[in-house]
């Protein structure tokens, strides 16, 4: 078997939400040999912990993964990967910052270190996949990321009160505020409505969005972090899934929300367009517009929904282990 480095932000038990490496980290070791960083919550104690995992498996390494993002944690994706080169290890970014082209406009230097160099590029969208291609990569991969579909109990469910979910790190990107207004304002119009929002603080914006609600008197249930099971079972109780975000790849919470057979209303950035097709398995509005995603919510009635949830849980089939694992069997035979 292979030995494979899998270099990413680890911080589930730190609070944070759970990440690509926890996943796919430990569903690679079907395939190969897999060793992890980091769970480090310092970030200068993380990135040592990134280091030492590659200098001390140096000799029996095959390849090395990198999560690569396009905030701070770019940073990291640059220092391992110019630390590979240094010791000619083959090294595979895996492609997840939804706004990893600004990095490629404006860190172009940066970003020619880490890209032109790799064994592979991997695409979780085909949004980034078309992103670097444009940019004249051409051996990028489209290796979607992957759920275990029969984790997920499929039921269409009845709209008499609109009970929205938004499961999320709680991060500006994200623009969670939206949910706020769009609550509010479906109020305002008379309906009969309810939102919960699931995930951890990450930047402020946690305490932002309870100022907000509380500043507009509306009972909104922050539950913090859930475990998966947990929020699977909390989504029983919703029936309208809403993604709010300004920038975004391919979100997992996203396809979740499609297998469980619950609508979703979503902003049409990044890879969305790539992986919802409005109208067809979900809606798709502009961002940081309320009335357009208040007036998504209140059009899916009984015919439209039924097809949209349909439809949607055949296109997220596609996304199961069992689909995707023979792609990575492949990348690292």
């Amino acid at each position: 078997m292979k030995n494979v480095l899998y270099i990413g932000n680890a911080l589930s038990n730190k609070g944070k939400s759970i990440t690509s490496i926890e996943i796919l980290g430990k569903q690679l070791n079907e395939i190969c040999v897999v060793k992890t960083a980091s769970s480090y919550n310092n970030k200068l104690l993380r990135l040592i912990d990134m280091c030492k995992l590659v200098l001390v498996n140096r000799t029996n390494t095959d390849f090395v993964i990198i999560d690569t993002y396009s905030t701070f944690n770019f940073y990291y994706a640059l220092i391992i990967s110019q630390l590979c080169r240094i010791l000619k290890l083959k090294y595979i970014p895996i492609l997840r910052g939804g706004n990893l082209e600004n990095r490629l406009k404006h860190s172009s230097k940066l970003s020619h270190l880490i890209f032109d160099n790799a064994y592979k590029l991997v695409a979780p969208s085909h949004f980034l996949k078309s992103v670097f291609e444009s940019y004249n990569y051409k051996d990028v991969l489209y290796i979607p990321n992957n759920i275990e579909i029969d984790n997920y109990d499929f039921y269409s469910r009845s709209i008499d009160c609109i009970k929205l979910l938004w499961v999320r790190s709680f991060s500006s990107i994200y623009n969670p505020e939206l949910a706020i207004l769009v609550l509010e304002k479906l109020l305002e119009k008379n309906y009969n409505a309810q939102l919960t929002m699931v995930g951890p603080e990450v930047d402020g914006s946690l305490k932002k969005v309870k100022d907000l609600a509380e500043s507009k008197q509306l009972q909104v249930n922050f539950t913090g972090k859930l475990s998966k099971v947990e929020w699977l079972a909390l989504s029983k109780d919703s029936n309208v899934f809403i993604n709010t975000t300004n920038f975004d790849n391919t979100p997992v919470s996203v396809i979740e929300a499609m297998a469980l057979g619950l609508p979703i209303v979503s902003t049409n950035v990044g890879g969305l367009p790539f992986l919802i097709t409005n109208n067809v398995d979900g809606l798709l509005v502009e961002p940081n517009n309320v009335d357009a995603m208040v007036d998504a919510i209140i059009k899916l009635d009984e015919k439209n929904r039924s097809e949209l949830v349909n439809n949607a849980r055949l296109k997220v089939e596609n996304f199961d282990w069992s689909v995707i694992k023979p792609k990575w069997e492949t990348l690292l035979s």
